[in-house]
């Protein structure tokens, strides 16, 4: 009874907290955002020029995200621009339409992708840190009666690829025109982590060579899983949809998933999302394996304990394999939207065994069109052990907020504060891990809407 009074809670608690998440202009609207502002990373102050224009005609829509890091002396900070895939991110994205419409098309930045239900993919991002940003691609296409969802993390380095068809069946029958059971959808999906550290169980430090030895790998870590939903009220005001998942990561364990989804839509006064799920996991096995947080948990090298421990890595590959029992729990998400004014969203997972199987992930936007004030800021946070170790900032967190005033119409004054990560390199500048990174920028920014 605990686990479940705790994860009410936290669920509950999303209500009241803060983030972040894409949003677009409208169709046939623009934004052009720039500024200046003054920059701490980890207490060392640099000079930040930034251009974030957007622009949207009917349904194609491109960002763009370039930003100058000088330090004191004047030298542009290394890591803005020391791999190619840095020169692309300057394009934050290229889209066609938006999610679930009937065609979807994105690429660039990956924020918070969900592939289906979300059992194997929920909430999964392809660029956590400033410093190492990743170009990706989703293309999701619904035709009625099937559809396709898609994803591929990073071209390069090879990433997270997934893939999620799925079918009505009954819509290509005679059975098209009866009630509720004519919309029953079933899927099937495949996830892979193609990068090379994806898998790696046992390994050393070679302290000579300044190199890790990997010791056991299991190459890829592949997901497989079968999906059924099943709508019972599917109205303009209302729709509730029961669903059943089944996951096998192949060579480890294997999940069920049953839960329901609720929507209420009342015009633009209020809507209102939530899910409820029971998870079923067995052995080896970890509920949405490719979480928030996924690229930086897949493989990380402790360079402060290598002298007198040369195991000093972790992977979540080993910690998969690491895992002996059944580890059921709960997990629930809730998304409220009021007037137009704010949208705010919480999830939280936690399983019944495991002191440290807390996920919890939170979003809000607070910008009513014409006010003089933004809110905007995102929360991520996974094992975590107890609710008291929900907000405390570690190698287990994302964050980011923006509080700001508008003195006039186009002039926008804000503190951003980011808790994100930098990546650390070897001595072939390969990445072999990442450590916390905090960010502290007071920005005066342009903000100019236009319409054409």
């Amino acid at each position: 009874m605990r686990s479940l009074s705790t994860f009410f809670f936290a669920v509950l608690l999303s209500l009241q907290t803060f983030a972040q998440w894409d949003k677009y202009p409208r169709p046939e609207e623009g934004v052009i955002n720039g500024g200046m502002g003054m920059l701490w990373i980890d207490g060392k102050p640099h000079y930040r020029v930034s251009f974030r224009p957007e622009i949207s005609f009917s349904d194609i829509g491109i960002g763009l995200d370039l930003n100058l890091d000088f330090d004191s002396e004047g030298k542009l900070r290394t890591e803005n621009f020391n791999e190619a895939s840095d020169y692309l991110s300057i394009i934050r994205y290229i889209r066609y339409g938006l999610k679930n419409d009937p065609v979807f098309i994105k690429v660039g930045a990956l924020d918070y992708y969900t592939l289906g239900h979300g059992s194997i993919m929920q909430h999964y991002n392809n660029s956590p840190t400033y410093d190492n940003r990743r170009i990706g691609l989703v293309v999701d296409l619904d035709l009625g009666k099937f559809g396709i969802e898609s994803i591929m993390g990073s071209f390069s380095p090879a990433a997270v690829f997934g893939v999620r068809g799925y079918v009505r069946p009954l819509q290509l029958t005679s059975a098209a025109d009866i009630p509720i059971i004519s919309n029953l959808e079933v899927g099937a999906s495949f996830v892979s982590d193609l990068n090379k550290d994806a898998g790696v169980l046992a390994g050393n430090y070679i302290n000579a060579t300044e190199e890790f030895k990997i010791t056991s790998d299991t190459g890829a870590i592949s997901i497989i899983g079968f999906d059924i939903g099943l709508p019972l009220l599917n109205s303009s005001v209302a729709d509730i949809t029961l669903y059943a998942d089944y996951s096998k990561i192949i060579n480890f364990g294997s999940g069920v998933a049953t839960g329901v989804m609720f929507d209420f839509n009342l015009s633009t006064l209020l809507n209102i999302s939530a899910k409820l799920e029971r998870r079923f996991n067995s052995g080896k096995y970890i509920p949405a394996y490719f979480n928030s947080l996924h690229e930086i948990e897949r493989f990380k090298v402790d360079s402060t304990k290598i002298a007198t421990d040369p195991d000093a890595f972790s992977s979540k590959a080993k910690t998969l394999n690491s895992i002996n029992e059944n580890m059921n729990g709960f997990y629930g998400d809730l998304l409220v939207r009021v007037l137009n004014l704010f949208d705010i969203y919480g999830s939280y997972q936690r399983l019944d065994k495991e002191s440290k199987s807390g996920i919890l992930n939170l979003r809000t936007a607070i910008e009513p069109e014409g006010a003089p004030f933004v809110l905007r800021a995102g929360y991520d946070k996974i094992n975590i052990q107890s609710e008291k170790d929900l907000f405390t900032l570690d190698d287990r967190s994302y964050l980011f907020s923006e509080v700001g005033y508008k003195p006039v119409e186009y002039i926008l004054v804000s503190i951003v504060y980011s808790w994100t990560y930098t990546p650390i390199r070897g001595n072939d500048d390969r990445i072999i891990s990442f450590e916390p990174q905090k960010r502290i920028e007071p920005r005066v920014s342009f903000i100019y809407p236009f319409k054409f």
